[in-house]
């Protein structure tokens, strides 16, 4: 016996019947919903009711990572768009051209993301030229966040719908 039937036999590769794919995907959404640009939404919260220390801190924090973001962006940001660009068109073509389970799964997890590391890099301008304060940053800061949690869905939505039809389509045995 070689050892690539006996991992297949041990690791289920077919992602969309993996529970540990949709675990995954769960962690990932809910850890990115929960962190804007950076900083965690309890932190915006707290800002917003108690004021005091907890404001000047959320905005240090603010501060920090969106220069931390646009910075990153000024550096590297071509290089990190060509990479990225490359890896996620080599996963579409292994996953639709291809029709490779796991490739599917790794693109419909690293797209969307790719969609809030932009809405994130471009948050962080408007953040960093309009200098807001308060509550006009509590409202920047939510909406950033609810347009995240609804790319998030609609994933969740698509990545569920394939995953799916894959499952179906596909049966058991390969």
């Amino acid at each position: 016996m070689n050892w690539t039937n006996t991992l297949f036999e041990v690791i289920d590769m077919r992602s969309f019947s993996n529970l540990w794919f949709w675990i995954a995907l769960a962690v990932v959404w809910s850890s990115v919903s929960h962190w804007v640009l950076g900083v965690p939404y309890d932190m915006v919260q707290r800002a917003r009711k108690n004021g005091g220390q907890a404001e000047i801190d959320l905005h240090d924090m603010v501060r920090i990572n969106v220069n931390r973001l646009l910075y990153i962006g000024q550096v590297s940001g071509l290089v990190l768009l060509t990479t990225l660009s490359f890896l996620l068109t080599s996963l579409g073509i292994l996953a639709f051209f291809y029709d490779v389970e796991i490739a599917q799964a790794l693109f419909l997890l690293a797209f969307p993301m790719t969609l809030v590391g932009g809405l994130s890099l471009s948050t962080a301008k408007v953040i960093a030229r309009d200098q807001p304060e308060g509550d006009a940053l509590y409202a920047r800061l939510t909406k950033h966040r609810v347009i995240t949690q609804f790319i998030g869905m609609l994933s969740i939505f698509v990545t569920a719908m394939f995953g799916m039809y894959q499952n179906l389509a596909v049966g058991p045995g390969f």
